[in-house]
């Protein structure tokens, strides 16, 4: 009976174990289960626990992820402002430039307190200012002398350096080109004023001002600009210290084309007062242009007659050279 006893103990257990598989291979069913999620994960593009933690059963350090992120930024972010830097100075120094109006002179086509870029591009290419242009130019002759100037703070010394800011310091004026090399420049009484013996329209001459001034330190004048020169005048006529009162300085009165920043080309700030500022038509005038190129036309015949006398020069010489060798 111990035996039947213990054999049917025995065929119990086996048939207990036959008769549940699922609790007779636990692991072998919990890995065919993996299995089976394993492939419907990678059908419907899904991660499972198992395979988002990393080596070891360990979720990977997202933190540590983040940190680096931020040293790399942190790393990089002095290469920018070293980059943006550079590029400011370029264009402060190659392309534009922001200027302020620190006085009335130029009213009311500019007021002060504006802010205006100055394209300093084309004078690189050997473009030169034209009439009507307004122009800023360093003072060519102490043309400042007893104007106050104000001392800068150190972010007004670093944002002027860099270009965005104007330098309170410099020693720059803005006023409009009138006349040009070989021009003809010339005020009688109140007015018009004349470029080359056309009386000028000046619609942008402040209210209530006349063309010319009747004074005698300046306002009555004819003169001739010299090449490689303007002649300027503000269009606050009666409130400007331009070229008409400075003609006792070594230029008289005239501007060196090379101390010529570049042209204003528009009013940047306040955004109310946002223009452009164009060449007015007054100085497309027909005939404006007419001295300049009679006073080329009384050179060439001279530079003809050179041109036809150098070579007869020499012929005859080398004929009587040729005569005494005989």
């Amino acid at each position: 009976m111990g035996d039947v006893a213990v054999g049917a103990r025995s065929g119990h257990d086996g048939e207990e174990h036959r008769g549940r598989p699922g609790e007779a291979a636990p692991p072998a069913a919990d890995g065919a289960v993996a299995s089976g999620n394993d492939s419907k994960a990678a059908e419907d593009g899904t991660m499972t626990d198992e395979q988002t933690r990393g080596e070891g059963g360990r979720e990977p350090d997202r933190t540590s992820s983040q940190q680096r992120k931020q040293r790399s930024f942190w790393k990089e972010l002095p290469i920018l402002i070293g980059i943006a830097l550079v590029l400011a100075l370029l264009i402060k120094t190659f392309l534009v430039q922001a200027f302020s109006i620190p006085s009335d002179s130029m009213q009311n086509t500019l007021q002060q307190g504006d802010r205006v870029l100055v394209d300093k591009l084309t004078p690189w290419f050997g473009s030169e200012p034209e009439r009507g242009e307004v122009v800023v130019f360093h003072d060519p002759d102490d043309w400042l002398a007893g104007e106050p100037t104000t001392e800068p703070n150190a972010l007004q010394t670093f944002l002027s350096w860099i270009g965005l800011m104007p330098s309170p310091s410099e020693k720059d004026l803005i006023k409009r080109v009138v006349g040009v090399g070989g021009d003809t420049v010339e005020c009688r009484n109140t007015g018009p004023l004349r470029v080359n013996g056309k009386a000028l329209d000046e619609p942008y001459v402040y209210p209530g001002n006349t063309p010319c001034s009747m004074d005698d330190q300046g306002g009555q004048f004819k003169v001739k600009v010299p090449e490689g020169y303007v002649w300027v005048m503000g269009d606050h006529r009666q409130n400007s210290r331009d070229s008409r009162y400075n003609q006792s300085d070594r230029h008289s009165g005239m501007v060196p084309v090379k101390e010529v920043v570049g042209r204003a080309v528009v009013i940047a700030w306040p955004v109310t007062r946002w223009s452009t500022l164009p060449v007015p038509p007054t100085f497309d005038q027909p005939g404006l242009d007419e001295q300049t190129a009679a006073a080329a036309l009384t050179v060439a015949p001279q530079g003809l007659a050179l041109a036809g006398v150098v070579p007869v020069a020499l012929w005859r010489r080398r004929r009587i050279t040729v005569a005494n060798t005989r």
